[in-house]
C-alpha cells in the first residue's frame, strides 16, 4: 500500500537521528536501512537525503567527516551529537503523543494502550 508522502513530512529527520543513533552512516547506507526497517514505506532519493542531513548538521544534530571505504572511495559519513540524542528524544516522545491521539480519533476516542 502507498503511504501519502505528506504523513512523512516532518518524521524524516527524526527517522535519520534514530538510524543514526546506533552507528555512523553515510548516505547510501541511510537510505537502505530505512527502506530495511520501513518495509519500503520509506524510500528517499539523495536529492532529498542530503539536503535533509545538511540541515540536521547545521542545526548541530548531527556531524559528518570523511573516510577513505574498501574501495578507496572516500566517503561522506554522518555522526548524531549529544544535542541531537536530546533533540530525538524529544522528537520521539513528541511522536508518541501525537500518534496516540491520532489512534484514539481512529477508534472512536477509546484509550490506546502503548507499548
Amino acid at each position: 500500500m502507498a503511504i501519502d508522502k505528506s504523513l512523512q513530512t516532518g518524521s524524516t529527520g527524526m527517522l535519520l537521528l534514530k538510524l543514526l543513533e546506533g552507528r555512523d552512516l553515510y548516505g547510501y547506507e541511510m537510505i537502505e536501512l530505512l527502506s530495511d526497517r520501513s518495509n519500503n514505506v520509506f524510500s528517499l532519493k539523495a536529492g532529498t537525503l542530503y539536503p535533509l542531513l545538511h540541515s540536521l548538521e547545521k542545526q548541530g544534530y548531527l556531524t559528518s567527516y570523511e573516510k577513505a571505504a574498501e574501495t578507496s572511495k572516500v566517503r561522506k559519513y554522518y555522526s548524531i551529537t549529544s544535542k541531537g540524542e536530546r533533540f530525538l528524544r524529544e522528537k520521539e516522545t513528541e511522536w508518541g503523543h501525537f500518534t496516540d491521539a491520532v489512534n484514539r480519533v481512529l477508534r472512536g476516542g477509546s484509550a490506546c494502550v502503548r507499548a
